[in-house]
């Protein structure tokens, strides 16, 4: 597989990737403290996948940050699963809008898409209707 480490063609997306991540690993404690402990072990997992996708994006590899970005959201909606399938299942869409937006460099959509997980996850107040 091929990957996109021409700085030209990953200019965009070397940009959206850390200021998306850096916002989502900021915010896990919040959700480790919803989901309580026994979600700890999955949340350090998610952490680390995102870290490793930093790493990735340091190094020029753009397609493998993603990809690791895609595990680490994948975890995260099956805690979601855990805890209400039809929830997980708007998680997924959500994660899944998330890595579109990496993949067009969509930095404000990328950061948009992890505010909606995380205001899904209930780990963010969400405002009354």
């Amino acid at each position: 597989m091929a990957t996109m480490a021409n700085k030209d063609t990953t200019h965009s997306h070397a940009e959206a990737v850390p200021v998306a991540l850096e916002s989502v690993i900021g915010r896990l404690r919040e959700l480790e403290v919803v989901l309580g402990p026994q979600a700890a072990p999955a949340v350090a997992a998610i952490r680390s996948a995102l870290v490793e996708a930093l790493a990735a994006r340091d190094r020029g590899d753009i397609v493998d940050s993603i990809r690791r970005i895609g595990a680490a959201m994948d975890r995260l909606t099956a805690l979601a699963d855990g805890l209400d399938h039809d929830e997980a299942t708007m998680m997924r869409a959500v994660a899944q809008g998330f890595r579109n937006a990496l993949l067009r460099g969509d930095e404000a959509q990328a950061k948009q898409e992890a505010a909606a997980m995380f205001a899904r996850s209930g780990a963010v107040p969400m405002p009354k209707k």
